[in-house]
């Protein structure tokens, strides 16, 4: 739930900048294809009811220093100084940016503005999750946002104000609005040594069916979040070293139950405190090493007689391996460890593995791979702990250069400590996205969920299909 901004490092200057430098190897590894997850200890899908969330999202170096469980592309080795930009067609599918399709942005001085606004319908066939209350709705989704970022030649700050509301037609217990302001900031001490730092300070909402939402709550949880991070990181040739630390402030509020009745969430208030550090090094241009270490120490309030509070650590160490430019992932394993200070939930704990793959048979077709084993909590204020096994399988095709069409499936496998429980869950999603111009896109997806559980209240299927039309400058 850390905030990082991957494209803030992929505007034009930045761009221009780092190929002027003799290290021009660098933009290869911000712009390389690679498909990125974000996985965090105990983070949870603020929107899905999987621990393990199958949407993809890319985080371009250096800032996937923020995030040390995120695949890091090899560096390139051969004479800096021969090297050329990475092309669009290069790029990955579902991301790159083809000429004439680039926000065109206003310019004031030495910074650049990006506004957007998303607008969309959504047809959700079980708005509550639920096997016993199936309701069906449609929602109006309207999402504005605003992106500020520098242009200097050295250095750089990248803020991006946003806002969501969704409201639906027959149920507006429903409702919410998001909305926040995040930020980051680089300073380059030197070419090969940065000081990286970001920040988020937002008023979310947990959605009904999310994993951590009170069983019988018809609306859904609001918390505001407050969390920041500084990491430093540097490179000796072949070797690359990151550590940082951060924090998140967690402030919940109140859900509505069927019954009327006022579901408080107080006890889920508190701080969570992270150090992390990850260390790279290239063999070759084809095979690398990495080791990546997150520990936490979390201070929830919990309930009269019974804290929340706990300690506990995620580590991974694997290979790096970039077969051309045709295969190019990730394989890690290692152990997860959360032990609670109250006894009555003890100590959760076991092996934990990662194996992230991209195949590109065609520079129009990109094939991501993922196994995912983890032990961690359903979310970071939670006292269930769980051990999710999850396989994703997804692919990214370039039908024109301005439309992509997107399929992914997934399995998961949930064991829950706490309680006698165990779940499986099915995914499928399929969308195409369609680029008008470089001021309009009109995207169109399909979502189908299953959570069997052997605990028939959690058990739920729905689907959901939406249309989202942006307009941006």
């Amino acid at each position: 739930m850390k905030c990082v901004f991957a494209y803030s490092v992929l505007n034009a200057v930045e761009e221009r900048r780092l190929r002027s430098r003799r290290n021009a190897g660098e933009i290869a590894r911000r712009l390389a294809p690679w498909p990125v997850i974000v996985v965090v200890i105990g983070a949870t899908s603020p929107s899905f009811a999987q621990v393990i969330p199958t949407d993809n999202e890319l985080t371009a170096p250096p800032w996937n220093a923020q995030q040390v469980f995120e695949p890091t592309p090899l560096p390139q080795l051969d004479d800096p100084d021969n090297s050329d930009g990475i092309q669009p067609e290069d790029m990955p599918v579902k991301t790159r940016q083809q000429p004439g399709y680039e926000p065109v942005g206003i310019r004031a001085g030495s910074w650049m503005f990006n506004p957007s606004l998303m607008s969309g319908m959504r047809f959700d066939s079980n708005v509550f999750s639920s096997n016993t209350m199936k309701r069906s709705d449609f929602a109006a989704i309207v999402a504005p946002s605003l992106r500020a970022h520098t242009l200097w030649e050295r250095h750089g700050i990248d803020l991006k104000l946003s806002a969501q509301s969704t409201i639906y037609n027959e149920n507006s217990s429903l409702n919410q609005t998001n909305y926040g302001l995040k930020g980051s900031a680089w300073y380059d001490i030197a070419h090969d040594l940065k000081v990286l730092t970001s920040f988020q300070a937002s008023h979310l909402n947990e959605g009904v069916g999310t994993l951590s939402s009170p069983v019988n709550a018809i609306s859904p949880t609001p918390y505001d979040l407050l969390s920041g991070d500084i990491t430093v990181r540097k490179e000796f040739n072949r070797l690359a070293a990151s550590f940082g630390m951060g924090v998140d402030a967690y402030d919940f509020g109140s859900a509505r139950a069927q019954n009327g009745s006022i579901i408080n969430q107080d006890a889920r208030d508190g701080q969570i405190y992270t150090v992390h550090g990850r260390l790279d090094y290239a063999f070759s241009p084809k095979l690398g090493w990495f080791t990546g270490v997150e520990g936490n120490q979390r201070e929830i309030r919990g309930t009269p007689g019974r804290t929340l509070d706990s300690q506990g650590y995620r580590a991974l160490s694997g290979v790096t391996v970039a077969l051309t430019n045709l295969i190019t992932g990730e394989i890690g394993f290692g152990y997860a460890r959360q032990s609670f200070d109250d006894s009555t939930i003890g100590t959760i704990e076991g092996p934990a593995y990662r194996a992230m793959l991209m195949w590109r048979p065609t520079r129009l077709l990109d094939v991501h791979f993922r196994a995912e084993q983890i032990v961690t909590q359903t979310s970071d204020t939670s006292s269930t702990g769980v051990q999710a096994n999850a396989l994703q399988l997804g692919a990214d095709y370039e039908l024109r250069r301005n439309v992509v069409l997107s399929v992914a499936g997934g399995y998961e496998r949930d064991k829950f400590f706490g309680q006698a429980r165990n779940d499986k869950v099915l995914t499928a999603d399929s969308r195409i996205k369609y680029l008008l111009n470089r001021h309009g896109a009109i995207s169109l997806y399909h979502r189908y969920t299953e959570r069997n559980s052997d605990i028939p209240t959690f058990s739920f299927d729905k689907h959901q299909v939406g249309i989202n039309v942006t307009a941006q400058f």
